[in-house]
């Protein structure tokens, strides 16, 4: 089972999602799709035209709007499920965009990409997803289920060194700014960084498998068996066979 934070208490935490309030289309999901559009859109500007620079904003403008769609929807109370679960699609399209550019404009970086990219678009993506499994509105709540995961995965500092430091380390070292040998080194620092991030998440999955990833509650069958209430949120706390 999983380890709630320290003195956590889940019956009393606003995390739990609202069947009532979820839909498509709120404040932070019409961020979410503009921000995605904007930047991907620089990539491919950056692509088409060989500019680091367009690519560099075109990254700017993913992490700024990331940024801000989760502090709109936090603000006016408008978390989702629905939301979480497209600003995850999104981050991944956007850093695909990203990384894509990178590699065609540095083909030195193509490996330590595709490692990367293995990494985040599939390990990751599905990690990240799994809080649905249980009935919280997001992974940022997942210290509900398991404090240790959630501060690896989904807490700032977890977030900072998951997804913008290899970015950042990419580029910087590309820019000389480390000195003559970090230029040459980048791509093998940069596999190093990716090979690491990939064993990392993958002791992540780990982890969440050894929680275990409760099932459904049965619904009606043919059979003639009742059709069971799904439980309100505190009910899907670990240990009570929480369940979407």
């Amino acid at each position: 089972m999983g380890t709630p934070a320290e003195g956590v208490d889940p019956d009393t935490l606003d995390v739990w999602a609202d069947p009532a309030t979820e839909r498509l289309f709120t404040p932070a999901t019409t961020i979410t799709f503009l921000r995605t559009i904007a930047s991907v859109t620089l990539s491919g500007l950056a692509i088409h035209q060989s500019s680091l620079t367009l690519l560099v904003v075109g990254l700017v403008v993913y992490w700024a709007g990331d940024s801000l769609d989760g502090q709109v929807a936090r603000r006016l109370h408008h978390e989702t499920r629905i939301g979480a679960v497209i600003d995850i699609f999104a981050d991944r399209f956007c850093s695909a965009a990203f990384y894509f550019g990178l590699a065609w404009l540095y083909p030195e970086f193509t490996v330590p990409v595709l490692i990367y990219l293995a990494e985040f678009m599939v390990i990751d993506c599905y990690l990240s997803i799994a809080f649905l499994h249980w009935r919280i509105r997001s992974p940022n709540y997942f210290y509900v289920i398991d404090h240790r995961v959630w501060v690896l995965n989904w807490s700032h500092p977890g977030k900072a060194v998951n997804s913008a430091l290899f970015a950042v380390l990419l580029l910087v070292c590309n820019a000389g700014w480390l000195g003559a040998w970090a230029e040459g080194a980048a791509p093998w620092i940069g596999g190093v960084i990716a090979s690491c991030l990939l064993v990392f998440k993958c002791w992540g999955l780990s982890e969440l498998f050894r929680i275990g990833l409760p099932l459904p509650e049965a619904r009606g069958h043919a059979s003639g068996r009742p059709e069971h209430p799904v439980g309100r949120g505190p009910d899907h706390a670990p240990g009570r066979g929480a369940t979407t």
